[in-house]
């Protein structure tokens, strides 16, 4: 059955918003569709609207969720209608080498360096107005039902409060796993955090598990220091308070500069500044944030030369249908917390409040 639900869709760029009545055709072989229950907006959700991540219009966004599902396409039979489940933006098929590889997370099924908006079968289950609409990498959560791959879900633990373990599908895993996964932060060492929204606390988080002595958290709202401070931070820093770059004042600080920094804006200036600020030689800096679009880096290769290491990281390197389960399982244990994650909960239909609380760092 077709079901007609609520979505806000985005119909052009720079725009609001717009809560439609949409419909949602039933899952094709191997797909599974899904009610959501909650959903978390992520500052990539954001770099659509403005453009700083190219994808299609219309499209309904939202990639950060949990919710029920609701029925499965033929074939598919790990999950089954009533599950509690996670969608995945970072699908994991199994088989290419991505996934095939100890090293690497990212399957070749993504759709976000693509940008398609599409399923993988090259079709869309979403319809409004009689028009299709087009998925966002894989999941478009900010919808009451949307339809998935089968290798782009992970069913959890059914006592998981969905409102709260949502985060696990983006924002913690991201920033978390940034530090304990991709930069493999050891006991004792040093730590600069660019950028302290819900992701940037999450490394701030994952690098206090690891075992940091020092974790220098960075931003220029001050506001977002007092909670930094509470998930681990040992020192704020506010670049506007001084007169020299930033990189500069870190190495000050530190007498040799960080052993791992991490970026987690998504902006050109901060990705080589968060560079510069780690340790001349063994230094590693990580980008977390996603580069906005149509913008290169110009940097000196001396920085890189001395021995740096500068990597990226998707969803905190994690293979998301082995990790996900795990990652809910721990948080049900008690293992990291997330309430201090969550500012604001809104109905659906005050998306665009949301979205405004975002951009006015809130």
């Amino acid at each position: 059955q077709v079901i007609k639900c609520k979505a806000a869709v985005m119909w052009e760029a720079n725009k609001p918003f717009s809560i439609e009545e949409v419909e949602v055709a039933p899952p094709k072989a191997h797909e599974v569709r899904i009610k959501i229950v909650a959903t978390g907006i992520c500052r990539s959700d954001d770099h659509v609207i403005t453009g700083g991540l190219v994808m299609p219009f219309p499209i309904i966004l939202g990639h950060e969720a949990a919710g029920v599902v609701e029925s499965v396409g033929e074939g598919v039979t790990s999950i089954k209608p009533g599950d509690k489940v996670i969608p995945l933006f970072v699908p994991q098929c199994g088989e290419c080498n991505g996934c095939l590889s100890s090293k690497g997370n990212l399957c070749s099924k993504n759709d976000i360096g693509s940008g398609t908006g599409l399923m993988p079968d090259g079709t869309t289950r979403f319809t409004c107005k009689g028009k299709a609409i087009h998925h966002f990498i894989g999941t478009s959560t900010f919808t009451e039902y949307t339809v998935v791959h089968e290798t782009a879900v992970a069913k959890i633990d059914s006592a998981a409060p969905l409102e709260k373990v949502c985060l696990i599908g983006c924002g913690f895993s991201t920033g978390y796993g940034a530090a304990v996964q991709t930069a493999k932060v050891e006991p004792g060492s040093t730590c600069a955090v660019f950028g302290l929204g819900g992701v940037g606390l999450s490394v701030v988080m994952g690098c206090k598990a690891a075992g940091a002595s020092r974790i220098i958290a960075v931003d220029l709202n001050s506001d977002k220091f007092a909670k930094a401070k509470e998930l681990g931070a040992t020192d704020c820093v506010n670049p506007k308070d001084f007169k020299k770059p930033i990189h500069e004042v870190l190495i000050e600080m530190t007498g040799h500069g960080v052993d791992y920094s991490f970026e987690v804006i998504g902006r050109t200036d901060t990705m080589t500044a968060a560079l510069a600020c780690c340790q001349y030689n063994y230094g590693v800096s990580v980008i977390v944030g996603v580069p906005p679009a149509a913008q290169n880096i110009t940097f000196d290769p001396m920085l890189i030369f001395t021995g740096r290491t500068w990597k990226g990281s998707v969803f905190g390197g994690w293979k998301s249908k082995d990790s996900v389960p795990k990652l809910v399982a721990d948080y049900m244990k008690k293992k990291f917390v997330l309430d201090p994650l969550i500012t604001h909960t809104l109905p659906f239909t005050k998306i665009n409040e949301g979205f405004d609380l975002l951009r006015t760092g809130k």
